[in-house]
């Protein structure tokens, strides 16, 4: 695990909307494309990968979301000890999905920030720096979508009304944060 400060240092609180970054998670990138890597993944983990565009699934210990035909971040629910990046699941994945040339698997737990928003402002926020349109997607739980927000690359979950899950690249996220700090003052 990577020894990093918290793009968001305290919760941040406005009118409608709070913001908090969610650590540590653990996240992982899994890619393959056949039937039998479909298989091994919902063996291995007890949970099948959305196959329809933009949605997700669930369960009691993960959730998986949609990025592309042969692409799906897998993270972890609850937050886990920060003193290792050593994960049952990652060395589960591995042993049933790479070494048997099914698929990659890939930890990008310290490259992407989880930052979880709540309130009834969450997409007003979002419509003042992305081109997205978000009017559907706000209103069906468990969609995702990859959009640009304030030119910076982003994932967002719609977990539920009112409580998104944002993943943005370490490298954006002081940036990406101070814009939605400063635009929130202003909702």
């Amino acid at each position: 695990m990577l020894n990093y400060s918290n793009v968001i240092e305290n919760d941040k609180s406005y009118p409608g909307l709070q913001m908090r970054e969610i650590k540590p998670v653990m996240k992982l990138i899994i890619r393959g494309k056949k039937r039998q890597f479909l298989s091994a993944v919902g063996k291995s983990l007890n949970l099948l990968l959305p196959n329809e565009a933009n949605t997700s699934s669930r369960s009691d210990q993960l959730t998986a979301l949609w990025l592309s035909p042969d692409e799906w971040m897998i993270f972890s629910n609850e937050i886990l000890k920060s003193d290792h990046n050593n994960y049952d699941v990652e060395k589960l994945l591995n042993k049933n999905i790479c070494k048997t040339n099914l698929g990659a698997v890939t930890d990008v737990t310290d490259q992407f920030v989880l930052i979880n928003l709540k309130g009834d402002k969450i997409f007003d926020l979002f419509e003042t720096g992305s081109p997205f349109n978000f009017n559907d997607f706000k209103s069906k739980k468990g969609l995702v979508t990859q959009t640009i927000l304030t030119k910076i690359d982003i994932i967002v979950h719609n977990q539920d009304i009112n409580d998104v899950n944002l993943f943005v690249r370490r490298s954006f996220s002081d940036h990406l944060f101070s814009w939605m700090n400063d635009s929130a003052s202003r909702l």
